[in-house]
Order: C-alpha cells, then structure tokens, then sequence
C-alpha cells in the first residue's frame, strides 16, 4: 500500500549517497549521530540544567519532553509499524556506522533531538532564548545525519521531527498547567493563614 512512500524516500537516499556524501564530512556527522544515541546527550544536559534554580523549568521539562517522546517513538510507534531499515531493503544503499537493533519508523534520535531542544527552547528566558536556539540547530544536524548515514529513510525522521516538537510543546504546556496549580495552592493558603490571624 505504502510502496510508493519508500520508493520515494530510497531515490532521496541514493541521491544523498551519491551527491551529498564527502569524505571530510563523513568522521564528523557519524560522529554527530551518536550524539543522539539513547537520548543520553540531552539526558545529561538537562539533568544538568536540574542543579541551578534559574534552569530548572529548562531541566524538568526537557526530560519531560524525553519521556513523551519515548513513549511515543520507541515504545509504542516502532513495534507497531516495525518498518524495516532502509539498508535491509536496499542492498545499494551504503550504512556508516553500525546496524540499529530496532525498527525504522519514526526515527527515536530525530524525535528525542526535537522534543529536548524544543522543550529547552520554549522553557527558557527570554534573554537566553537565541543561545537555547543552537539546541534547535544540532538537533537539525542530528535528523539529517540520520539520513546521511542511511539508518532512516526521509519520513522516518520527518515523522520523528514532528513527533519531538509535538512532545517538546506538551511537555511545556504540563509544566505551566503545574506552575499555575502551584501558584493557586500557595495562594490559598496563604489566604487561610491571613484568616487565621
């Protein structure tokens, strides 16, 4: 039914393979790649974001954004597609680095990526907006890596770009519901102590 979709995504990578692909750019987009593994770099980075008070929201809700993202990509979306990898397919196709043990679609560094920087981005003070905004671009660099070392076709990571925007807004949005819910407890008891007196 959906043949159609991956001849198109397979010319895309043989067009990569054959034009985009340079020796002095292949070490370092590899390299890139596995920054996305596991989502360990943006795990890190906002666990460090935990430590002081004025990066906390920044910290809780990209890991929140991680977690949604998780659920969505790795738990639920692969084992219900199962779509095979593109060099499983394709024989032509050349893989850079070492074979996924999981499924294709959507794809899990493209989406944590999104949803991490995303969520960073959004929860960030204003004057610290533009430097949050790098996150944006390496999580960019990371989804093109994807394809550039042929472990996805171009709708697995798309889909997986969406998915990590849609998780990185959520996860911003759970966390204000929170913050307001706070601020309402806080101040009805604060009401209750001024009765009291």
């Amino acid at each position: 039914m959906f043949e159609w979709i991956t001849q198109i995504d397979y010319e895309i990578l043989v067009f990569i393979q054959e034009h985009l692909r340079f020796d002095w750019l292949t070490e370092p987009l590899v390299f890139i790649s596995h920054l996305g593994n596991a989502g360990l770099f943006w795990i890190v980075l906002c666990l460090s974001l935990l430590i002081s008070r004025r990066t906390r929201k920044m910290g809780v809700c990209g890991l929140l954004a991680l977690l949604i993202s998780a659920l969505v990509t790795n738990v639920a979306l692969k084992n219900i597609v199962a779509r095979i990898r593109p060099y499983e397919q394709f024989a032509d196709l050349k893989l850079l680095l070492e074979r996924q043990s999981d499924f294709s679609f959507p794809s899990g560094h493209s989406s944590s990526s999104f949803a991490a920087a995303c969520a960073l981005y959004w929860a960030s003070d204003r004057r610290i907006r533009k430097i949050t905004g790098i996150f944006i671009g390496l999580a960019a660099v990371i989804a093109w890596s994807r394809l550039y070392v042929a472990v996805h076709f171009p709708t697995d990571v798309i889909c997986g770009v969406l998915i990590g925007i849609l998780s990185g807004w959520l996860a911003y949005k759970l966390y204000g519901i929170y913050e307001k819910r706070k601020i309402k407890t806080a101040d009805g008891k604060k009401c209750e102590g001024q009765r009291d007196e």
